[in-house]
């Protein structure tokens, strides 16, 4: 697919827009007070793959602590900021490499103009965010409810607001727990700006839940083109936001590496514990930096020849299994013994 043209942004280290790959990001659900617990989590999330993580932002202490944050992690720190205008201008001081805030709630024009100049003088892109959940009372009125186009109304007014402040080193989020709504208010924005787009459907849910809509959502857009950095918005823990993007770019082709696992959905001929084995198998996988594709199958019908067309495979008997590399048959073996043996090929993969 062809990605949209957006303009180039350095958040810190990582650039996005431009040519630039889709960033995945990530946001701790720490009180970024507590140095020592945000930074072991952003630690893990930069294990995991995060390549920007965002910090809520609502105290004075929370600001402050950002100096110390930055100094014990590895990728560009953004500071979500909401109602109060010092505390952006805090968290920049105290080195944010972004700052997120919706001009709409953080007070007057003097205030705003006092955080897009504290930005300006150090050259840190804000993230411009608006989300449905907040929309203006006359955008509602207008549109007749909350839709898409009132998102989009309301992103560019905040965004004309900081253009005619002098400033344009901008990112843009538009956010909608509707996952079709959020679809249509990003392919209409995209039509009317070329500042990079953060993409993700907020509030989506748990895990599970969270997991499907994101796929669908972030799916249809990143599809399009339409996206230069996202983020799977869910109620848990933050490294899962991390694992869903990372295959949800993986399966729209956006992204390579890391290992597809495949495995068959079970049917009244499995013969072993195949939904046991593809859990603990896909938990595997996470530790491994390969661009492979690797299958879990359960029988003999389509089992062995669906494990071929894998680079590693297995697929199970009656209590037993084989395993399968790059289409041989490797050996056969008792069903306790497949884990391991996929273990050790991953960590001898050539």
């Amino acid at each position: 697919m062809s990605r949209m043209r957006t303009r180039e942004v350095a958040i810190g280290s990582v650039k996005i827009g431009g040519e630039n790959p889709i960033a995945i990001q990530s946001m701790t659900n720490t009180k970024t007070e507590d140095v020592k617990a945000t930074v072991a989590q952003i630690l893990e999330l930069e294990k995991a793959g995060c390549e920007i993580i965002r910090c809520a932002v609502p105290t004075e202490e929370a600001a402050a602590a950002l100096t110390e944050i930055k100094k014990q992690i590895h990728i560009p720190l953004v500071a979500d900021i909401h109602f109060n205008y010092r505390l952006a201008i805090a968290a920049v001081e105290h080195g944010a490499d972004k700052i997120r805030i919706n001009p709409g709630n953080i007070g007057s024009k003097d205030r705003i103009k006092a955080v897009v100049d504290c930005c300006k003088e150090r050259n840190i892109p804000i993230r411009v965010g608006v989300n449905s959940g907040s929309l203006e009372k006359n955008l509602v009125e207008k549109y007749g409810g909350v839709t898409a186009q009132g998102i989009v109304e309301s992103a560019k007014d905040k965004v004309a607001i900081i253009e005619d402040l002098g400033y344009d080193n901008l990112v843009v989020s538009i956010n909608s727990s509707n996952v079709m709504m959020c679809v249509k208010a990003h392919e209409l924005i995209s039509k009317e700006m070329d500042y990079p787009l953060h993409v993700g459907i907020t509030e989506s849910g748990t895990v599970y839940s969270g997991s499907i809509k994101s796929a669908v959502g972030l799916g249809c857009i990143l599809y399009q083109g339409i996206g230069d950095t996202i983020r799977v918005s869910l109620t848990g823990d933050p490294v899962q936001e991390i694992h869903a993007a990372k295959l949800i770019l993986k399966n729209l082709g956006i992204r390579s590496g890391g290992i597809n696992v495949v495995s068959c959905p079970t049917c009244g001929r499995t013969q072993i514990d195949l939904i046991g084995l593809a859990n603990q198998v896909e938990e595997m996988a996470k530790g491994y930096d390969l661009d492979l594709t690797l299958a879990v199958m359960g029988c003999v019908v389509n089992g062995p020849g669906e494990a071929k067309e894998a680079d590693l495979g297995v697929a199970g008997g009656n209590g037993e299994g084989i395993l399968i590399k790059k289409g041989e048959i490797v050996r056969k073996m008792p069903e306790d013994q497949l884990l391991d043996a996929l273990r050790q090929e991953l960590d001898h993969w050539k």
